[in-house]
């Protein structure tokens, strides 16, 4: 707990800082003495981290995105519909990144080492707290080369300073330090409380809601490009070359001022609450959206995933709405592309699982400007795979990628044209226990400066039409851009 003027649980001075309490305190600095002895007969460093309570009423991203240095990695992924489930992070007290065909083996093993070794407090219960690595991936094995893309590596997961979770109305902040053989305990609980003292309780800020000059919004290549893109796409498929592949386009706003990422991101999870809402901020640059897609989540020996695909739009009319829905359950085009995902998806876990099981049917999921199809599928593990081996398994899924993958793989950046960087790739966070939920990037956008580029796809199939497809992304785009521009 924190030292306080009053109870805890209601900050009110914002300006207050923060502080361990005596027995906080003496626990950091007896898992920081620990972690040092393990350093000096060890050969690297070792983690050393307390986790302790907070008001319930705190907003992990709030504090986050306000106690923020300039250009420091952070993070933040939260459900609000899914009883306030929100993980923020701050600072990195190791860097993994890696590159190439086994950029997930790599960075996973390097987590394992360091769990196992650091010397932590227990979650207590709350999923996201304690000590935790958070981040992503790339799309691509090599993604994310494009100049834009710098600081974000084709693998990057940062183990946090700072790391504030909640679920429902138990919060709880996790400090970390990685202690090195000539380290001491007196300097290493001194940068903590340093740390401490910077965070401040504070609220997301507000969009402007009139900018003095509009935004400009232009494809990054001409739309024709991509309604071409996707007939020779087709014109693959017809020909047996693959059942389907992704196909994703590049949008560009130029504000008239810096786009504020914690505003944007206030923004998003105030509009689309059962979305996973998230930011992942690495130097000057912020990679944002709202996503509706979980790649899986891992609790103990049970893994849950969504196989989401088929779109349609919605409207300000029930009835009409509830009518482009039926249309969408009965599509044949959608059922079908829906179905290649769901295939794959349990085929891919049921080499890691007793038994997987599906939804029989799909249903229909609302967000607040499209709706798709989806079908929820759980699996039962077998041994003891951390949700990292699940997200090398799972990813890319049909509904990113394309049916068979290596075709697809090789097949989009040829027709697509552009980098995709970490659009469609996993973000999220993974705990010491191997626990942990990764996301798949859409909706999104990546903020340097005044300018964002958003990225939207759709899948292709035999039954396709190129027109359509270019509208269905539009529709996608109007996640980002009312936000945005």
């Amino acid at each position: 707990m924190f030292i306080d003027s009053g109870e805890m649980g209601a900050f009110t001075d914002r300006g207050e800082e923060i502080a361990l309490d005596a027995a906080s305190r003496a626990r950091l600095e007896e898992h920081i003495g620990q972690a040092i002895r393990r350093a000096r007969s060890g050969d690297g460093g070792v983690l050393a981290a307390v986790t302790v309570p907070l008001p319930s009423d705190v907003d992990p991203v709030g504090v986050i995105a306000a106690s923020r240095r300039p250009g420091e990695p952070w993070f933040a992924f939260e459900q609000p519909d899914a009883d306030r489930s929100a993980l923020a992070a701050l600072g990195a007290v190791v860097a993994i990144e890696a590159g190439g065909r086994d950029r997930f083996a790599v960075v996973a093993g390097r987590w394992r080492r360091l769990a196992a070794d650091a010397v932590t407090d227990s979650s207590e219960g709350v999923r996201g707290a304690g000590l935790v690595a958070v981040g992503g991936f790339a799309f691509a094995d090599e993604g994310a080369a494009a100049a834009h893309w710098q600081g974000f590596a084709p693998a990057s997961l940062v183990v946090p300073e700072v790391a504030i979770a909640r679920v429902g109305d138990r919060a709880r902040l996790t400090v970390a330090v990685l202690a090195h053989p000539d380290d001491t305990v007196e300097d290493l609980g001194a940068r903590v409380a340093t740390r401490l003292a910077e965070l401040r309780f504070a609220s997301l800020p507000l969009l402007d809601p009139s900018p003095v000059v509009a935004a400009r919004v232009e494809s990054a290549m001409p739309p024709e490009h991509y309604v071409g893109a996707v007939e020779r796409a087709i014109e693959r498929i017809r020909g047996g070359e693959l059942e389907k592949v992704v196909l994703a386009r590049e949008v560009l706003v130029h504000a008239s001022s810096t786009q504020d990422p914690g505003a944007i991101h206030g923004a998003l999870r105030e509009r689309f609450g059962s979305c996973y809402a998230f930011c992942v901020g690495r130097g000057e640059r912020t990679f944002v959206g709202a996503t509706p897609e979980l790649l899986v989540r891992r609790r103990g020996m049970r893994a849950t995933t969504l196989a989401l695909a088929g779109t349609a739009r919605r409207s300000a009319d029930p009835a009409v709405d509830d009518h482009l829905a039926e249309q969408l359950l009965r599509s044949a085009k959608n059922r079908g592309e829906q179905a290649i995902v769901t295939r794959r998806i349990e085929r891919a876990l049921r080499r890691h699982a007793v038994w997987v099981t599906a939804a029989d049917e799909p249903v229909v999921v609302r967000m607040a400007n499209v709706q798709h199809l989806a079908t929820p599928i759980r699996a039962q593990l077998r041994e003891s795979v951390d949700v990292l081996e699940l997200v090398a398994t799972l990813h890319p899924t049909p509904a990113v990628g394309g049916e068979p993958a290596q075709q697809a793989s090789e097949l989009i950046p040829a027709l697509e044209g552009f980098d995709r960087g970490w659009y469609a790739g996993p973000v999220g966070w993974i705990d010491i226990d191997g626990d942990g939920e990764f996301c798949v990037a859409l909706r999104c956008a990546l903020l340097d400066g005044p300018e964002a580029r958003c990225y939207a796809g759709v899948g292709v199939v035999a039954e396709s039409d190129a027109a359509s497809e270019l509208a269905e992304t539009d529709a996608k785009l109007e996640a980002l851009l009312p936000v945005l521009a």
